[in-house]
């Protein structure tokens, strides 16, 4: 299995890359999770996003938003795995790389805003819980 990971800013990404991760997001937020809120926002235009590929299709996805816009510190967030790529080290992939792209252009403190039942995926790459569990889009967050 050949994977490609890549970090582009919103205006970089080609048609096909926007068809999937556009494509995608509404598959994993609107269709499974039954989520009705807006995926796409103003968080898109500012944030690179992270890609990674297996083979063409892609396997992994996630925005990174820089600080000062939602959050003071970076975030990342819209993070997801197409249920063919689950439990084959996608996730890893990508989580790894959107850190890194963080500290490559000089983010210090990193913050997420995770579904409770990934809390321990998300504490493996030094999140920590802050505050009381909360519902988003009917969602239990941690």
């Amino acid at each position: 299995m050949q994977i490609k990971t890549t970090t582009k800013k919103f205006y970089d990404l080609t048609h096909d890359e926007l068809f999937d991760v556009f494509f995608w997001r509404q598959e994993v937020f609107t269709v499974e999770q039954k989520c009705t809120d807006n995926d796409m926002d103003e968080y898109d235009k500012v944030a690179l996003h992270v890609l990674v590929y297996s083979t063409d299709k892609l396997a992994a996805y996630c925005r990174i938003i820089p600080a000062g816009y939602k959050y003071k510190e970076w975030s990342i967030g819209r993070i997801i795995t197409p249920k063919d790529f689950r439990g084959k080290g996608m996730g890893h992939a990508l989580m790894q790389n959107a850190i890194d792209e963080v500290k490559r252009v000089g983010g210090q403190a990193i913050r997420i805003s995770a579904q409770a039942h990934l809390e321990k995926f998300y504490n493996t790459y030094g999140f920590i819980k802050t505050g009381e569990e909360y519902i988003e889009a009917d969602i239990p967050q941690a």
